[in-house]
């Protein structure tokens, strides 16, 4: 017998997941979402809610600051010895992922959808429009929309070898009176051989510490404590930041498929966020491209287009900013490249803010 078929079936409860189902449930829909999370948590992805973002949260009706989120209209840039300020082209917001995933999928849930949590999805299904849950149950949909973020679902996983692509690593760092000062309307970038490193407050007064590492530059300092002991030593104002909080556990994600997108999918197949495309932490859109890409995945659900129409979309859209993005962080991780990258912005700090626009996918 086959599975009970979900109008719109939605796997992963994170901003792509549950933005799709609270536009699918705001239009009448019955989305199914399966979260394997029970609760709040936090994810390896960063806090930073780029302008784009906050428009696009504005459209469903979630107000970032009215959760409390921090205010942030300003860059600071460390690399190769020299430290540059600029201002952002628009206001943006340190907002924690646990805060911001569970309004969304609450939103969601409000507005009709039905929300399943602590429900891992083990395997899917494409061709079939069907996935299998960790407790063996079978199940169908007209429309399957992935949203698992960076992790690849069994038999939906992007086509790319990911062996070699950067790991990403994530801790929070204890609030204090230096670093609510130190990055007051602040977001850093710390740049180093191998990667670079996010610093930021979010709403429950700690920094948010994001690194990209190459998987060689971890492999040589031998592991996550000597590789922040080394790059602290590479970096005085990263290693007086992480004096000035103590880090939380960390979490970490490997093989991040940077600069990648869907060019293609199959009928019925939606990929949402870091499914449909992923581009570098460093430019910060990658909440935006997560909202836009469910946006722009309801509104084909309900218009009846087809996916692989959605997915074309989405790549055509997304490769210019990916491949500006990419081009960055090539020159952030390595050292002449970085040398003459500071040099440039610092002769020119409106630079950083061309470079955000051209990074940008929703807007």
């Amino acid at each position: 017998m086959p599975p009970p078929r979900a109008p719109a079936l939605i796997v992963g409860g994170g901003p792509a997941g549950a933005a799709a189902a609270l536009a699918l449930a705001r239009a009448g829909e019955k989305p199914r979402l399966l979260e394997r999370t029970v609760g709040p948590h936090d994810t390896v992805c960063g806090a930073f809610v780029g302008w784009d973002a906050v428009a696009a949260l504005g459209r469903l009706g979630i107000d970032p600051f009215a959760l409390g989120a921090h205010p942030i209209d300003t860059l600071r840039l460390f690399g190769s010895g020299r430290t540059v300020e600029t201002r952002l082209p628009r206001t943006a917001a340190g907002l924690s992922r646990r805060c911001l995933d569970e309004t969304l999928l609450g939103a969601a849930a409000a507005a009709g959808a039905r929300v399943e949590r602590g429900r891992a999805v083990r395997a899917a299904d494409p061709a079939g429009r069907t996935v299998r849950t960790d407790d063996g149950e079978a199940i169908g949909a007209e429309a399957l929309l992935l949203a698992t973020g960076k992790h690849e679902l069994r038999g939906a996983g992007r086509p790319r070898d990911t062996s070699a692509d950067p790991v990403g690593l994530r801790t929070a760092l204890a609030p204090s009176p230096e670093l609510a000062a130190t990055l007051d309307g602040m977001i850093e970038l710390h740049l180093f051989d191998g990667g670079y490193a996010g610093l930021l407050l979010q709403e429950d007064g700690r920094a948010n510490l994001c690194l990209s590492v190459q998987r060689w530059r971890l492999k040589r300092d031998g592991g996550i404590p000597n590789l922040v002991t080394s790059v602290a030593d590479e970096l005085p104002a990263l290693r007086a930041r992480l004096a000035c909080g103590e880090p939380g556990p960390w979490s970490a994600v490997s093989g991040v498929p940077y600069g990648w997108y869907a060019r293609t999918t199959g009928p019925g197949l939606y990929r949402l966020g870091d499914q449909g495309a992923v581009i570098a932490s460093l430019a910060g859109d990658g909440i935006a491209i997560a909202l836009e890409s469910a946006a722009e995945a309801a509104a084909a659900i309900l218009a009846g287009r087809e996916a692989p129409d959605y997915q074309a979309r989405l790549g055509r859209r997304a490769a210019m900013p990916l491949a500006v993005a990419e081009g960055l962080r090539w020159a952030a991780e390595r050292p002449l490249p970085r040398a003459s990258l500071m040099r440039l912005v610092a002769a020119a700090p409106a630079l950083p803010r061309l470079a955000a626009r051209l990074t940008r996918v929703g807007g």
